[in-house]
């Protein structure tokens, strides 16, 4: 009965120890590349903000900040990006999502010159079907009929699909992942509107 009490005791201090070992382990791999995966995600980001912006002279992501949007979808957080040339707001670059999508979340970042219009799009995270819906990020900058969102206001122009009475044509064949697009776009426009009244930031 000693013996078996006394295996039953080494093998459960033996499973403590490499539980604690392993833990240890991971513990530490995990310190070594949070950084380097840190640094990689701000490079990324700072790379798209660069892509849909206009010519600036400040340090959007230094500057960034967060706003709220209620709209049609709820309450969406989005992050703003600031862009300043000379001092003076020259636009913004605004990551929001909507998980409308077919296949759920779409995260985008838009950039919009100082007057609302969009200088440019990048699509940031999808889960849309290959061949449909991941075309977004090609098809609303496309200049033909009526796809590209670039150079154009919500203010101005109806950014809801023609199939709904927009102006926008959806990608054909995936109008949810078109539908789920554009509402992330007017939710961008939106918190860039709202947060950048006369010209400051605020929260």
């Amino acid at each position: 009965m000693r013996k078996k009490d006394s295996t039953f005791w080494n093998m459960l201090w033996s499973l403590t120890l490499i539980t604690a070992i392993a833990g240890g382990l991971l513990g530490y791999t995990n310190q070594l590349t949070e950084e380097p995966i840190a640094k990689a995600e701000k490079a990324s980001r700072e790379k798209a903000i660069q892509q849909v912006l206009p010519a600036y002279d400040n340090s959007p992501i230094d500057e960034q900040l967060t706003y709220t949007v209620h709209n049609e979808f709820g309450e969406t957080e989005t992050t703003i990006y600031p862009a300043k040339k000379d001092g003076k707001l020259a636009g913004a670059a605004v990551e929001c999502s909507n998980n409308t999508g077919y296949g759920g979340e779409i995260r985008i970042i838009v950039g919009f010159e100082a007057d609302g219009t969009i200088k440019d799009y990048q699509v940031l995270k999808h889960q849309e079907t290959p061949g449909l819906g991941a075309k977004m990020g090609d098809w609303f900058r496309t200049d033909k009929n009526k796809q590209s969102i670039i150079g154009k206001s919500p203010a101005e122009t109806n950014f809801h699909v023609t199939k709904d009475s927009g102006d926008i044509d959806a990608i054909t064949a995936a109008t949810i992942t078109s539908r789920a697009f554009l509402g992330a776009v007017r939710t961008a426009y939106t918190a860039y509107t709202e947060s950048m009244k006369g010209g400051e930031d605020h929260e």
